[in-house]
């Protein structure tokens, strides 16, 4: 059996980098994505003097911006026949409200949008590479999101850091959620998870006073997730700091809210479109 082909968006930092290295003590080929080119050579040269495994490339592209999702995705689909795992780590923590390129707000463009728009992009690869998986890394912040004010998703009335973060997570397990749903028997699974607090970069900038567990901790779960045959068949769960499924919040099953962010999500990225 070949060796599979694993994509860690957000790979420079935190549980993503914790997550490579750990892949970079098996036999995966490993897509490392980063924001900035120099920072994402220099953490597979960190990497590489670590481990043994050599097959380690590099991809890379702002995700608040979709023009750069894109042409990360077609990169990928030019250099790769196969695509076994995507794990959807990248995340950011904004404290004040600021627009991307598109005109996102840019928590929800980076944490909802780009997990998203990657995905469905990466959809034809990983369906010829079944049995595949996606992997979402979500948050126990959601629960903080006990209703939806749907004329301000991307805080236009009000913005509040830690609402748009919570929100945007929220969003990525309805959308776990659902795309596991209209994968149906393709044999791609679709699952998502909190890791934990961790002591990240982005912990840091949004909770200063909080101790978080160490990255390497982080990347248990989505280890788990993206390797164990344990798994393999499971689809349309959320894991919260455990191997085992955890029941997410009860607004998040609710199917008009899913199919509404799911809209949302069409039509920031294909307005018109059927996806």
């Amino acid at each position: 059996m070949p060796a599979p082909v694993i994509l860690v968006t957000g790979s420079t930092d935190g549980i993503g980098k914790a997550t490579v290295r750990k892949l970079s003590g098996t036999d995966a080929e490993i897509i490392v994505h980063a924001r900035d080119s120099a920072k994402g050579r220099e953490t597979i040269r960190e990497i590489k003097g670590l481990a043994w495994n050599r097959n380690i490339d590099l991809v890379v592209a702002d995700l608040s911006v979709q023009g750069e999702v894109h042409r990360m995705a077609e990169e990928i689909r030019e250099r790769y026949t196969r695509l076994s795992v995507l794990v959807n780590n990248a995340g950011t923590y904004e404290k004040s409200r600021r627009l991307s390129p598109d005109g996102i707000e840019v928590t929800f463009a980076v944490n909802y949008i780009a997990p998203f728009l990657l995905t469905h992009e990466l959809l034809p690869l990983l369906k010829k590479s079944a049995p595949s998986r996606i992997v979402n890394v979500a948050s126990i912040a959601h629960r903080d999101i006990r209703q939806i004010d749907w004329e301000n998703l991307q805080g236009e009335k009000s913005y509040d850091a830690f609402s748009a973060y919570a929100l945007s997570k929220f969003a990525d397990i309805t959308f776990t959620y659902s795309l596991a749903g209209k994968l149906g028997t393709s044999r791609v699974t679709a699952n998502c998870l909190h890791p934990g607090i961790i002591a990240t970069k982005m912990l840091r900038a949004g909770f200063p006073g909080i101790r978080g567990k160490p990255p390497a901790e982080g990347a248990l779960i989505p280890l788990y997730l993206a390797l164990s045959p344990d798994v393999e068949k499971v689809t349309g769960k959320y894991f919260e700091e455990s191997t085992r499924p955890t029941p997410s919040s009860p607004l998040t099953y609710d199917r008009t809210v899913q199919e509404r962010l799911w809209k949302v999500a069409v039509d920031l990225t294909w307005p018109g479109k059927e996806v």
